[in-house]
């Protein structure tokens, strides 16, 4: 994105947590960010067009009938298919990760301490497909 600054959704429900990945960002790149504590409160600001959304497996520590993540998940990708979403959990078992990849995850993270790292490098991937993608695009309208 040519200077524009990314829209990043944090959506997590660990407020402790949620606030380190804001500061990381912050001070790793030039986002915009917007946190939410519920996938309630991300669908309900989704008309803010994100970029990239990174979202909380659980989502249910604050309240027990919250939406989980794939429900968020389910619900982001019915209003706008082309939003990358990436799931963040505790989680570090595979049929979790390939459920989340069946309901149109981007990708799949484990938090670690290297979960930032690995957030920052699924970013610039996402990027640097819709940069070739656009490309194509442009390419194939041309032909």
């Amino acid at each position: 994105m040519n200077n524009e600054k990314i829209k990043l959704f944090l959506v997590d429900d660990d407020a402790v947590f949620l606030k380190m990945l804001e500061i990381d960002f912050l001070q790793h790149a030039d986002f915009t960010i917007e946190t939410f504590a519920t996938g309630e409160l991300c669908l309900l600001n989704l008309s803010h067009d994100p970029d990239v959304i990174i979202l909380d497996y659980f989502l249910d520590g604050i309240e027990k009938n919250a939406m989980n993540g794939i429900e968020t998940l389910d619900k982001i990708k019915a209003y706008n298919p082309d939003i990358p979403v990436v799931i963040l959990s505790s989680q570090d078992k595979i049929d979790v990760a390939v459920n989340c990849m069946h309901h149109r995850a981007f990708d799949y993270v484990v938090k670690s301490e290297t979960a930032f790292m690995r957030l920052q490098k699924i970013i610039t991937a996402i990027f640097r497909y819709k940069k070739m993608e656009k490309e194509l695009n442009w390419y194939m309208d041309r032909m």
